[in-house]
């Protein structure tokens, strides 16, 4: 990738900017290529493409090309799948097998969504004698989409794939930590020739001075935002001041209730993945586990046993079980909540960023796990995002429901038993937006996602992320008497 002049797509081109960012591997600290970095020039330019495009195109009212274009993005990223999973590799710190399950996701969904644009719902009724009502679904306009760096193809294409479905046009904001994978997904988009221009925008921006007019700027019509809480609280305050709709999928905590009926040799790995996948930096981390106290000896032996086991590495080594994070940066903030949290904690296994030589220039942590009572605990209110997770015992159901609904997240959270009843009884209970039964992680692009409480307002995936980027119209038809 070195070399590579990475650019943004707006307009139906491929367009620099005056700025120019080094992207830096997080596993070596060695260059990999530069980028055009964007702002507000570039933010104003894909606002004003979209908004175009919105007002004088077809695209709003054909869904046969709106199928056909998502169909096309699918088949141009297959098409440069491998190289798109290598990117990620290398500059998103992520190994090889969870570079290739993002991408991976991305292709069907923009498929699912193909389908969609070709069906409609809606409802119509005779409300009296010589009186119809009828309700319509129409898009809402320009959509912005703020793209996280943790995986930001499939967050991507997650946001805009049913925007796109519904009709709107897009203006999307790509993250700095991974400008050369977003230059590859632009030249996708460059590469749809039924993609007509302004329709699909995107730039990359390592700052933040074109992301808030994504959220301001009167020609938005709705924002689809992942990230963090804090970030998406502030989106909607700014938000409210056009009282434009916001979908924000936020942080999380989730619980992993394991009981003492568990099978433990299938749980033990998925903990681990839990805990390990995208080095912790995951909306959906399995960052709490809660053991009932008949198993929790066994249990915690055999994570903290398999934890040490993980072989942190390069993204791109096929040797490697667990990649960097995305920067030095991130790995200093995380050990410093990990020392903090020992004043609470008791450390099962310490973990921490490694002092072996090989390990120097790169951003590695190796897994941590902290045993811990206090539900109050820093280490167990705030969200990580590193490979660290707590250890909590508890008693029995009512117990467990307590202790996963002791957050402010509710994302997900993952239940583990052999019981056939246990699970969906405690399920009902839990405060979480999705719920695993003995699994953990599996998407489903039919069934919606979100989060309750601090994880996020509104749903993406499933029918259901139409409705975010739609506006609903009552026509009224009143039937003339015959004379």
């Amino acid at each position: 990738m070195a070399g590579a002049q990475v650019r943004h797509f707006i307009d139906g081109r491929l367009v620099g900017s005056d700025r120019t960012v080094e992207s830096i591997s997080p596993a070596t600290g060695q260059v990999l290529g530069s980028f055009a970095d964007g702002g507000a020039p570039e933010a104003d330019a894909a606002l004003a493409a979209a908004s175009r495009a919105f007002a004088t195109t077809s695209w709003a009212h054909d869904r046969e090309l709106r199928a056909r274009v998502l169909l096309d993005i699918a088949q141009e990223l297959e098409n440069r799948r491998d190289e798109v999973v290598l990117a990620l590799a290398r500059e998103n710190g992520k190994v090889l097998p969870e570079a290739g399950f993002e991408v991976d996701l991305a292709i069907p969904k923009l498929r699912y969504y193909a389908g969609l644009a070709l069906s409609d719902l809606g409802s119509a009724a005779e409300v009296k004698p010589g009186l119809y009502s009828f309700s319509l679904r129409q898009p809402a306009g320009v959509a912005s989409v703020i793209v996280p760096w943790n995986s930001p193809v499939v967050l991507a294409v997650r946001s805009f794939a049913p925007a796109l479905a519904a009709g709107c046009t897009v203006a999307m904001k790509m993250p700095g930590q991974t400008g050369l994978v977003n230059g590859l997904l632009a030249e996708i988009l460059a590469s749809c020739a039924s993609l007509p221009a302004g329709v699909l925008n995107s730039f990359t921006e390592t700052g933040n001075d074109g992301a808030p007019l994504l959220v301001t700027d009167p020609r938005v019509g709705v924002v689809s935002y992942t990230g963090s809480a804090a970030v998406g609280k502030v989106i909607m305050r700014q938000a409210a001041g056009n009282l434009v709709p916001v979908s924000l999928e936020l942080g999380g905590k989730s619980p992993m209730v394991v009981f003492d009926d568990a099978d433990v040799d299938a749980v033990i790995p998925v903990l681990v993945k839990g805990v390990t996948t995208f080095a912790g930096q995951f909306c959906m981390a399995g960052s709490r586990i809660l053991v009932q106290r008949g198993i929790a000896d066994r249990v915690r032996d055999r994570l903290a046993e398999s934890l040490l086991a993980v072989r942190i590495g390069p993204g791109d080594d096929p040797g490697s079980d667990m990649g960097p994070l995305i920067d030095r940066a991130s790995a200093e903030r995380v050990d410093r909540m990990v020392e903090a949290a020992l004043d609470d904690a008791k450390p099962v296994v310490r973990g921490g960023i490694p002092r072996e030589k090989a390990y120097a220039d790169g951003a590695y942590f190796r897994p941590a796990l902290l045993e811990v009572d206090r539900l109050d605990a820093d280490i167990v209110q705030q969200e990580v995002f590193g490979p660290v997770a707590t250890f909590e015992v508890f008693g029995d159901e009512d117990d467990a429901v307590r202790r996963a609904n002791a957050t402010d997240y509710g994302l997900a959270a993952s239940v583990w038993s052999r019981d056939v009843d246990r699970p969906l009884r405690v399920a009902r209970r839990i405060d979480a937006g999705t719920v695993w039964t003995n699994t953990w992680g599996l998407v489903n692009d039919q069934f919606e996602e979100g989060g309750f409480k601090h994880s996020g307002v509104g749903r993406l995936n499933g029918l259901r992320a139409l409705e975010e980027f739609q506006q609903i119209k009552h026509l009224v038809h009143a039937v003339a008497p015959q004379h």
